[in-house]
């Protein structure tokens, strides 16, 4: 393990569990990305600001970062670019399909106890196991 960081990961979790509290806290909504996202280009009647803010503070924040730390984003990948996309693709198919992403079912659900959400994350690292698996020892790693 190259990129074992506990220490990191932990503060990275504690930050994520608190912006999640807080989204609830101050604007009883439920931080789940890909409803966000979705939010912003089928919005309903007055709900489009905050969601396309909220989206804006993500890739802002992920470009600020970019700038400060560099090498936080040096991340090779052995995978074609088609493979990557595709993977996108099936993830955006997924989150869809399971009404919602990690984001909104792993954190924010299974801190609400609900057992939907249990349901969707064991699936999403289920399948995400197999489909690692399969792609890199049945076939060989090469996709």
């Amino acid at each position: 393990m190259e990129n074992f960081t506990p220490i990191l990961s932990t503060i990275g979790g504690v930050l994520i569990g608190l912006s999640a509290a807080l989204m609830m806290l101050g604007n009883g909504r439920i931080a789940g990305i890909s409803g966000i996202f979705r939010g912003t280009i089928q919005p309903a009647e007055g709900d489009w600001m905050w969601r396309a803010m909220f989206v804006a503070g993500l890739v802002g924040a992920g470009g600020v970062m970019m700038v400060i730390q560099p090498e936080w984003f040096a991340v090779s990948i052995d995978r074609s670019m088609l493979a990557v996309a595709a993977a996108g693709l099936l993830v955006g198919f997924g989150t869809r399909l399971g009404n919602g992403c990690t984001s909104g079912h792993g954190v924010c659900g299974l801190a609400r106890f609900s057992i939907r959400s249990l349901v969707a994350t064991l699936s999403f690292m289920f399948t995400g196991g197999v489909v690692v698996f399969v792609v890199n020892h049945l076939l060989g790693g090469s996709i």
